[in-house]
């Protein structure tokens, strides 16, 4: 709410008792979402009459007089006008939105009035920069923020310093994005137009050294940028932070674009030459454009506007006459200039006939000046192309040096040809050279990428590496380490069995003696204890040898090489054989939680599955490192049956979790947060290959600072896919 409680009481009081000002305008109904609707016949419009009004006092003043027209035509004038209108919304939607199609309005205000009396307003113009309007669009748009079945009564005020109509749609945002879009395609096709023109005027001047071509080019250019104005592409795009020269350039462009003609007409139709006096009279109007400048400047803007359209409007007919007398005079290209002007001052006519409702408001009558723009260039470059002609044949007509002349303009049309044709042959192999260096680079791309991918799995084939040799050192170690006393144990017994042997040879002669000998030495050795021990460090060797073959089973159950094919295996399996090459990287403050469900037998490519399983743990661990605490960090396995067809497994942690930006690119391949040499960015991006690969899906739940959850839904059967 813009205005003070004294206002708001006096309008509560004005819709209470005096509902008739309301009513005495029918409301315009909006009920079809599908197009825009004028609203410019359902309009009352007031000028000020003189100091600047607020809404109270226009509400007050009921000096409204119902709209004529559809597009109502405001004028010149040094004062704000207001313009009043209701509107039912018809629809369920409420983003209603009033679409004010004249983008060169200084000041525009719309207020809005409430059933309670208060009052909404909105406040835009050529003062607001475009980066700074809600809409990115030239015309001036409001969001009328109209409840559907209700009816509100609106005010809008504009001043300019310029001519003002008022074209006035209401529709919905895509009806408005559409007839954005359309328009923007066609100046588009009108800018297009332009550009060609001005290169190919060029290059033929610095081909023939003309000086009408560049006095066109000057001409065109300026002309672009006065429909570009008119349109409000100007202040979009080519000077978006200036509003003061927003304001000022629907006044200096024309005047720049009125000085370009008259010299283009004067070099064009050579009238030193054939029509003084025409050549004069060019020059009068041409001055008169001057003096507009300094009443811009000077901020006298009514009489420079006056001055302005009379001097255009005056130095238009003026120009067709000129253009006439030249003709009759034998100037062949004056006939072109004649049709040209004459096709472009009927489009200007006919916009006119538009903003004064005597032809409809379509999409032709909107663009028709750029139309008549375009046709009136494309045929003014014919009629400089066909001055070359004439050209020509003057000089083949003259004696020998206007021969020799007309043969040198001839030798520098070829060689415009050739230079066309060396150019596009040129250009065609810049092209060729370009699409082989870009396929080139999409193969080392590829081929880069399918590196990468082999690293990954190299990566983690390292890492298996590493823990397989970790887990399998520990039970070497322990059969090498019992190697040594298991020796010195055998000898001793070999030296017990040599001696009893040695007793067999002596039995005779001294038994006892030797007898008492051995049972010596048996005491001094301990064979007891020998043969305790035998059977300790044998038991210790056995264990060692079934460590070994149990870590080299699971080894083989994690990397299933001899499985490329699908198989039906039991996941749990994988899980254990991965935690298990995984156990020499994993923190001692990590506790495993298992809890496995009753599963059936999966059917999957083992191998890769197990590659997701070492991926996602690994991330895991890497996530509770991260976090660096001592505490103790839980990671928890769950497996469960979904539904009859499906399982999901979730390994979930209690790490670092991750950020909503990280979470949105985690299986972006070459996305990482380890640090360089760390991670190549490609696990996750392979882990979401894989299981797309068996038709399932992953689901990622995480909270910063709290943990990360990956839930992984797999079908129990695969249907007939390709080769592993």
């Amino acid at each position: 709410m813009c205005n003070p409680l004294r206002s708001a009481w006096f309008l509560i009081l004005l819709l209470i008792f005096c509902p008739s000002f309301l009513s005495a305008q029918a409301s315009v109904v909006f009920s079809d979402t599908s197009q825009l609707l004028s609203i410019g016949k359902n309009t009352a419009l007031m000028q000020e009459p003189g100091a600047p009004m607020d809404l109270s006092g226009v509400i007050r003043s009921g000096a409204f007089a119902p709209s004529l027209s559809r597009v109502p035509n405001l004028g010149i004038s040094k004062k704000a006008s207001w313009v009043r209108f209701s509107i039912t919304n018809g629809t369920p939607r409420n983003n209603l939105i009033l679409d004010l199609a004249y983008p060169t309005i200084d000041q525009v205000d719309l207020y809005r009035l409430d059933p309670n009396g208060s009052v909404h307003a909105w406040h835009t113009g050529l003062r607001d920069e475009v980066p700074k309007r809600k809409y990115s669009n030239p015309n001036y748009l409001f969001d009328l923020n109209l409840p559907p079945g209700e009816t509100r009564t609106y005010y809008l005020r504009v001043k300019s310093i310029e001519q003002i109509q008022l074209p006035l749609y209401v529709g919905v945002p895509a009806v408005l994005e559409d007839m954005t879009t359309r328009n923007e395609m066609i100046f588009g096709l009108y800018f297009g137009i332009i550009l060609v023109m001005v290169v190919y005027n060029l290059f033929i001047f610095f081909s023939v050294r003309d000086k009408s071509y560049i006095s066109y080019v000057v001409y065109i250019i300026f002309v672009g940028l006065t429909q570009a104005t008119l349109k409000g592409f100007g202040y979009k795009y080519l000077w978006p932070f200036s509003p003061w020269f927003a304001m000022n350039s629907t006044f200096l462009i024309p005047i720049i674009n009125g000085i370009a003609v008259a010299e283009f007409i004067k070099i064009f139709l050579q009238t030193r030459k054939y029509f003084k006096f025409g050549h004069r009279g060019i020059n009068v109007f041409e001055g008169l454009y001057f003096l507009c400048i300094p009443l811009t400047l000077l901020h006298i803007y009514y009489y420079g506007q006056i001055l302005l359209q009379f001097t255009a409007m005056g130095g238009s007919f003026f120009a067709i006459y000129v253009a006439y007398i030249v003709n009759r005079r034998g100037f062949r290209p004056a006939r072109w200039f004649l049709l040209a002007f004459s096709l472009f001052l009927a489009c200007v006519i006919i916009f006119v006939l538009r903003n004064f409702d005597v032809l409809p408001y379509n999409n032709f009558t909107l663009n028709v000046l750029e139309i008549g723009s375009a046709l009136e260039i494309t045929l003014l470059s014919f009629a400089l192309a066909d001055k070359i002609n004439i050209l020509k044949k003057e000089k083949e007509a003259s004696q020998a040096d206007a021969l020799r002349v007309s043969l040198e303009n001839e030798r520098i049309i070829r060689e415009q040809n050739v230079l066309l044709e060396d150019k596009v042959k040129q250009r065609t192999e810049e092209l060729r050279e370009a699409n082989t260096s870009l396929t080139s680079t999409l193969r080392n791309l590829k081929d880069a990428q399918s590196q990468l991918v082999e690293a990954e799995k190299m990566a983690s084939l390292g890492q298996l590496t590493a823990g397989i040799a970790h887990e399998i050192n520990n039970p070497i170690n322990f059969v090498k380490s019992n190697i040594r006393p298991l020796q010195l144990d055998i000898h001793d017994l070999q030296e017990v069995i040599r001696r009893y042997e040695e007793l067999g040879s002596h039995l005779e002669n001294d038994v006892s003696a030797k007898w008492a000998e051995v049972e010596a030495f048996k005491k001094e050795i301990d064979l007891g204890y020998i043969n305790e021990e035998i059977q300790s460090l044998i038991r210790g060797i056995e264990d060692g040898a079934v460590r070994t073959a149990e870590i080299v089973k699971e080894l083989r159950t994690f990397s299933r090489l001899d499985e490329s094919e699908l198989k039906q295996v039991d996941i749990h399996e994988g899980i254990e054989s991965t935690l298990v090459l995984l156990r020499n990287n994993m923190p001692r403050n990590i506790r495993i939680i298992r809890k496995f469900g009753n599963l059936p037998l999966l059917e999957c490519y083992p191998g890769k599955l197990n590659q997701v399983f070492m991926n996602l743990l690994n991330n895991a661990i890497y996530a509770i490192r991260d976090k660096k605490t001592t505490t103790e960090e839980l990671i928890t396995i769950t497996t469960a049956r979904h539904g009859k067809d499906h399982v999901t497994i979730s390994i979930a942690d209690t790490g670092c979790g991750m950020t909503p930006e990280v979470r949105e690119r985690i299986f972006e391949p070459f996305f990482t947060t380890k640090d360089v040499g760390e991670g190549t960015g490609l696990g996750l991006s392979i882990v979401f290959s894989i299981i797309e690969k068996h038709g399932g899906r992953i689901e990622t739940r995480t909270e910063f600072q709290k943990g990360t959850d990956f839930i992984l839904t797999l079908p129990v059967m695969q249907n007939p896919a390709p080769g592993a």
